[in-house]
């Protein structure tokens, strides 16, 4: 594939087009100025963005690095020959899919290239996943070193051992795993569904066991709460026994408490014979507890009185007038002030048409200098008389503008500094205020008086009721008298409670025979009613969970059946894992097998890097070795030793991996552009000057694409040439 041209809106690229030609193309650059940009353009328009990579802190997304800075969408379009078919590839965004909308069409006819979609046009057009250009045929200074990838690994094994790329060992080991998954793999696979029916059947066998050695220790127990409720019937028996016996000698100590409240009530209602009655004293106290209560709210009440409410203060010109006689003034005034204005507008216009006449009376009489003396004698005596009435006007009129500016001062200044549109305002806020000070003060001597009324009517009311005795005391004495009563009242309800009592013990108490075995029980009859009702709903309870115990265990199965069942998945699952140890054998084979012919590939990439790698070093080095994990150990011939890049300086080790990626590139890219991205930054003129010749070598089979910030190469190309 060689690649014509490209056009970006891609990062900083804003409808940029990069045209380039077959074989080796230099492209020299300052930084800064989208070199790295194309390279990545590349990669994106071959193999698309992937939108659901994400922000890191110390990556950012290629979906956010390479968004057009104007902020349009990005878009890109590349002009291919592929196959010997000119072909354009054009991406852009559509919607939140980002490089989503892809067409591939033949350049001169524009008609669809089918075979070419989002998903697999750098596959197709390259012969490799992304992951093993990015190693193979797109170099940049930061990622010289080829690092290990499965894809990359894959491809250089099949490569190496089978002459092509289709994976036929890849294709065995994942059959072999996809077997070994079918029988082991988490809960799905054939062997951990045996398991788990084996386990299951082992549970229901013990499960069974279980319930039965259950159902037999209930019925045990069912057998001891049976004795447990005969010795607790009895017990209570005698409990019930010992209780009749104590509530006769209740009933006796209730007659006794009965007589002495009957002689208390008939002593106390002697004493109350000479008193006022029960009623009488009553209302008097209620009396006086409500007069001594008005009394006190009298008190607070007087106490809580405001004072007298303060008169608003009254402006100068509101002085000895009240609210309608300030609003009265203030509208006279206002018709006053307008009547001065239209007197200043009237003057006005009296002054203008006076200066009006005199302007026409001179411009009138320049004009007619020339006019006979008869007829020049009559319009003087006209100019005259007009002139006259000009004069007149303009001396009326300044007459009557002063007097209405003299009589406006005085009114403005009458109210200052409110304006002619704020004095009614304020006249009427004024008489709004004296209104609102006289009602109040109306309000404040009628609660006087009414508080003075009602003090002097209570105060009548208790001379009255206590014929000048303290109400204290008087309170006090009809008190005394009320306690009298109530001990009555007392006393009568302690011996109607002591008679109650008397028959409620003659109506409980019945004759209880004595129990009919020994009782040796210690229980309260509470206790003894709760172990007995303790004991009878352990009984039900027992006999509910022994009809569940049965049916779960006729649920579970005959248990004979069940081992038998057992036995088969037994036998089921040795038969499975003999499978699995048989697979496990095939595929520790088959990786012995893949893990030699993967050392079979180290040497003939490293055979091809070697030979690069002299030409780059003009034969200083020429042993080279290719570890397992893809990474480059060397020796020059006076070293007897291979030595791992970190012995060598950092333009050694730039040639060393340079020499690698254009052997690997080789092997699995030959069709493919070789992308270099400031890759030999570090080579000196010697070393560089060979590298480009190598590159040349390889531009003769495949488009070499150079970006350098540096002239070295330009200049060198020049020179070869």
């Amino acid at each position: 594939m060689k690649i014509y041209s490209m056009t970006a809106t891609f990062g900083k690229l804003e409808h940029q087009t990069l045209t380039l030609k077959p074989g080796l193309n230099i492209i020299e650059a300052p930084n800064e100025w989208g070199k790295s940009t194309w390279c990545a353009f590349i990669l994106a328009m071959l193999y698309g963005i992937d939108t659901k990579a994400k922000t890191t802190k110390t990556a950012l997304a290629e979906k956010e690095r390479y968004a057009p800075w104007s902020g349009a969408p990005m878009a890109g379009r590349m002009d291919i020959c592929w196959n010997g078919r000119d072909i354009t590839i054009e991406r852009r965004t559509k919607g939140r899919l980002i490089f989503g909308d892809f067409r591939a069409y033949e350049t001169g006819s524009g008609l669809d290239v089918p075979e070419l979609t989002a998903l697999n046009c750098g596959i197709e057009l390259l012969g490799v996943e992304r992951s093993v250009f990015t190693r193979a045929g797109f170099l940049k200074m930061t990622d010289l070193p080829v690092t290990q990838d499965d894809a990359l690994r894959r491809r250089l094994n099949s490569l190496v051992t089978t002459g092509d790329e289709d994976g036929a060992g890849e294709q065995l080991t994942q059959k072999l795993k996809e077997l070994k998954n079918k029988c082991r793999y988490n809960r799905s696979g054939l062997l951990p569904q045996a398991e788990a029916q084996r386990d299951q059947l082992e549970q229901q066998l013990r499960s069974l066991q279980e319930l039965n050695a259950q159902a037999e220790r209930l019925q045990n127990r069912q057998q001891e709460l049976d004795e447990q409720i005969k010795q607790l019937r009895n017990h209570k028996v005698a409990l019930s026994y010992a209780q009749a016996q104590e509530d006769l000698r209740h009933i006796r100590q209730a007659e006794t408490a009965r007589d002495s409240a009957k002689l208390r009530v008939e002593q106390l209602d002697a004493d109350c014979q000479s008193l006022p009655s029960e009623e009488e004293t009553e209302r008097a106290r209620a009396n006086l507890q409500r007069l001594h209560s008005n009394s006190m709210a009298l008190q607070m009440e007087q106490q809580m009185l405001p004072s007298a409410p303060q008169q608003p203060e009254i402006p100068a010109r509101y002085l000895g007038m009240n609210g309608n006689q300030a609003k009265d003034m203030v509208n006279t005034d206002i018709a006053t002030l307008d009547a001065a204005e239209k007197q200043l507008r009237s003057a006005k216009t009296m002054k203008i048409i006076g200066i009006l006449l005199l302007c026409a009376i001179l411009l009138v009489a320049a004009m007619l200098l020339p006019i006979p003396n008869t007829l020049q004698i009559v319009l003087t005596a006209i100019g005259a008389a007009l002139v006259v009435i000009g004069i007149v006007l303009l001396v009326i009129g300044s007459k009557k503008s002063k007097a209405a500016e003299k009589t406006s001062q005085t009114i403005s200044t009458k109210y200052a500094p409110l304006k002619p549109q704020q004095w009614q305002g304020d006249a009427q806020a004024f008489a709004n205020a004296q209104e609102a000070y006289e009602r109040l003060l109306q309000e404040y001597f009628a609660t006087v008086n009414e508080l003075n009324g009602r003090t002097e009517s209570l105060t009548a009311q208790i001379q009255a009721f206590t014929k000048g005795e303290s109400i204290g005391a008087c309170l006090e004495k009809w008190e005394q008298i009320g306690a009298s009563w109530r001990a009555l009242g007392e006393a009568r309800r302690d011996f109607q409670r002591a008679e109650s009592q008397l028959a409620t013990l003659h109506s409980i108490t019945k004759e209880v025979s004595a129990p009919q075995e020994p009782d040796k029980l210690t229980y309260t009859l509470s206790e003894t009613d709760a172990l007995l009702n303790s004991a009878a709903f352990e009984q039900k309870q027992n006999q509910l969970r022994l009809g569940q115990y049965q049916g779960q265990a006729g649920a579970l199965g005959n248990e004979s059946a069940l081992r038998q069942q057992l036995k088969q998945v037994k036998n089921r699952i040795s038969q499975l894992e003999d499978t699995c140890f048989a697979l496990e054998l095939a595929q520790k084979a088959l990786s012995a097998a893949t893990g030699e012919l993967q050392r079979r590939f180290a040497p003939r990439i490293s055979k091809r890097a070697q030979e690069l790698f002299a030409q780059l070093t003009n034969g200083r080095y020429q042993r080279i070795m290719l570890t397992e994990d893809l990474s480059m150990d060397a020796a020059t011939e006076q070293e007897d030793t291979l030595r791992s890049a970190q012995w060598r300086s950092d333009g050694t080790v730039d040639q060393l991996y340079l020499a690698l990626r254009l052997a690997v590139a080789e092997e699995l890219t030959p069709e493919a552009p070789l992308v270099l991205d400031d890759a030999m930054v570090r080579f000196d003129d010697k070393r560089l000057e060979t590298a480009l010749h190598i590159l040349k070598q390889f531009a003769q089979n495949k488009q070499v694409i150079l970006f350098t910030c540096q002239g070295r190469e330009t200049k060198l190309q020049g020179e070869c040439e």
